[in-house]
């Protein structure tokens, strides 16, 4: 592709290698590390400063693939590719599609998300709070929903998985790029956070004895979930102004966390889109 800056590799131990398996394996805090066709997509269409790129060799063969490596090329990205032995030492997948963008980490600081929800025009007018959440799968999911309902943003609590990890940005297939994101907080903070701009703090409880139809979701929330293997602690439920759950048989101890997410969130989106 005429003016791509592209070099070929050839050896597993060249530095860029080395630094793309770093990034990968969460050592380097500044840069994440972005797998797939789709996800590389989103991340270019987000507008994420991508540092290089490292693509398989069969990698641009169809239309899509020559469109990415087109837009890479048009902001003088470099692009490395190295042939189907070297490229499975640095990717994430088994099945990898043949991508892989270095991109910088998007800003999850407490001041860049307030900045960011000031200014964010969604749906509802609610906050998710993921506490103690360490799977990142299960993470990423609820990014997802979250924006599929139109929430305004997601905090994610100190001792919870990295929403910035491969497995967490598999999951949420774009949404962490584009959701205002504060990552690495402290409970205190997400109350004075809470009480400051007026959202009431809702937190899931699994024995709660109202539901989540029983709630104004109309008015500003804020929504924390806790880990599916350990709940809410004592300090975050009674920090909250409610505890709302999910009615369901008693055979059934509780539900996984991003379908309980969907079902509250939805339940959210109905009511507003109702108004």
């Amino acid at each position: 592709m005429q003016g791509m800056s592209r070099v070929k590799i050839t050896s597993r131990d060249n530095p860029r290698l080395k630094l793309t398996k770093k990034i990968r394996d969460g050592q380097d805090e500044g840069s994440i590390f972005v797998e797939g066709l789709r996800l590389g997509e989103e991340a270019v269409r987000s507008g994420l400063k991508i540092g290089f790129c490292v693509i398989r060799s069969d990698f641009g063969l169809d239309e899509r693939g020559q469109g990415i490596l087109s837009s890479l090329a048009a902001n003088s990205i470099e692009i490395i590719e190295v042939d189907d032995r070297i490229y499975p030492t640095v990717a994430d997948t088994q099945s990898s599609q043949g991508i892989i963008l270095i991109c910088e980490r998007p800003s999850s600081t407490r001041d860049s998300f307030e900045n960011r929800i000031a200014f964010r025009e969604s749906k509802l007018d609610l906050v998710v709070m993921l506490y103690e959440v360490n799977n990142p799968s299960n993470l990423g999911a609820i990014f997802r929903t979250a924006e599929a309902a139109g929430a305004k943003g997601i905090i994610v609590s100190k001792r919870s998985a990295d929403c910035f990890s491969p497995k967490s940005l598999r999951a949420a297939m774009g949404s962490a790029f584009r959701l205002p994101v504060w990552s690495e907080a402290d409970l205190q903070d997400v109350l004075d956070f809470a009480k400051r701009f007026n959202y009431s703090a809702a937190a899931v409880a699994a024995n709660s004895r109202f539901a989540y139809t029983d709630i104004d979701w109309r008015a500003r929330r804020l929504l924390i979930f806790g880990s599916e293997a350990h709940g809410l602690s004592v300090e975050a439920l009674d920090a909250a102004n409610e505890n709302v759950g999910i009615p369901m048989e008693s055979s059934v101890e509780s539900l996984n966390l991003g379908v309980a997410a969907g079902i509250i969130l939805f339940e959210a989106r109905r009511q507003v889109s109702n108004e």
